[in-house]
């Protein structure tokens, strides 16, 4: 999953990167308003991570910006600033979370995920299309009932495929979603060729039907014939 960190307190930020991408988070950071609307214009997230003081602004721009753009991130307020209408107004913006300095990162952690499940699964740990069961909590793919051997990253692939069900995903969509935005200063994404090839071989070898379609000169698309 990617996100994206609105913080400008470096050691804060630099403590909720490191915890989150050892938990396989891309994790990308932003330290002032220019910088975060500058990367919510070009790329896409699963999640941000926002705090309301920054020093050329505040969070609730970044909202009003988001909600302008038509942006479907998922937004969780990062806060030591907790009154009752602080709280709406972020709400009323288009926040879907909302926590207080200082926090736990594990409590963090399964806010995002949380969220990330409400916003792509309904609220499910245990995603199930057609015989694919995929635990999103265990980070475990069971093919007609039998567990198969799968990379953290091709689970990654693997939900961001079935998250986005009959849409074209370029490939550099892919590197960005995998990768993140250092994703662009690869000279090629041939690495995502290799995954997708990798997880169709792993399907397929489970006798999975062939869900993952090429377009050519596009990208990808997961479509159910």
């Amino acid at each position: 999953m990617k996100l994206l960190i609105i913080e400008d307190e470096k050691e804060l930020a630099h403590s909720i990167q490191s915890y989150l991408k050892s938990h396989h988070f891309v994790c990308e950071m932003a330290i002032d308003g220019k910088m975060a609307l500058n990367k919510i214009s070009t790329y896409d997230y699963d999640c941000i991570l926002l705090d309301l003081m920054l020093p050329d602004g505040n969070g609730f721009e970044i909202l009003k910006e988001l909600k302008k753009q038509k942006k479907t991130e998922g937004v969780i307020i990062i806060s030591a600033k907790e009154t009752l209408e602080t709280k709406i107004e972020g709400f009323n913006l288009g926040a879907d979370d909302y926590i207080t300095k200082p926090f736990h990162l594990s409590e963090l952690m399964v806010r995002i995920q949380a969220l990330i499940r409400r916003k792509n699964f309904k609220g499910n740990n245990l995603i199930t299309y057609h015989e694919i069961e995929i635990d999103s909590l265990s980070k475990t793919v069971k093919v007609n009932g039998n567990a198969i051997d799968i990379t953290k990253k091709e689970i990654d692939l693997l939900l961001y495929l079935i998250g986005n069900e009959n849409k074209v995903l370029s490939k550099s969509a892919i590197a960005e979603h995998l990768s993140g935005d250092m994703a662009d200063m690869l000279d090629n994404h041939d690495f995502v060729y290799a995954h997708i090839k990798n997880l169709k071989n792993k399907l397929k070898d489970a006798s999975c039907s062939e869900y993952i379609k090429t377009v050519y000169g596009l990208g990808y698309k997961w479509k159910n014939d």
